[in-house]
């Protein structure tokens, strides 16, 4: 397992951050599978109950996927800049005397609002309709399986 700096002007492409996330899932499943094979149980089973425990893998996979892609260096960069743009049109507001010269700080506001309503939206996407399934998506149970 890596661990480290990551570097913010590196662009990881989806399948690389997929292979990462699956790297660290099947650690935690071993790290489980080993946990269960020290309380007594024999490791096909061991194996079974950890990869039961953890639930569809690829459908966790994706959501890490998609969490991560959330968070990219353009995403925060546009987050930062609409940021900027508010406390400008602020300051404008604050400091124009002029009517007409106040509405430009007014339309900068609304702009970096709607701009940060729109990158919310976006990340939103995925989340909003989540696939029909009976499936339970990244559920932690507390009680580990007993060998008998």
């Amino acid at each position: 397992m890596k661990i480290g700096i990551p570097n913010p002007f590196t662009f990881t492409s989806r399948q690389k951050t997929a292979a990462e996330v699956a790297e660290e899932l099947q650690f935690h499943i071993d790290m489980l599978e080993g946990k269960f094979t020290q309380s007594g149980m024999p490791a096909p089973q061991a194996k079974a109950a950890a990869v039961k425990r953890f639930g569809n893998l690829d459908n966790i996979k994706n959501q890490c996927v998609n969490i991560n892609r959330r968070n990219s260096l353009l995403r925060r960069m546009l987050k930062t800049f609409t940021i900027v743009l508010a406390f400008t049109g602020l300051s404008i507001i604050i400091l124009a005397s002029d009517y007409k010269v106040t509405r430009i700080g007014t339309m900068l506001i609304l702009i970096s609002l709607f701009g940060r309503l729109l990158l919310h939206a976006r990340g939103c996407v995925g989340s909003v309709f989540p696939p029909r399934t009976r499936e339970r998506s990244l559920s932690v149970i507390n009680d580990t399986p007993k060998y008998t």
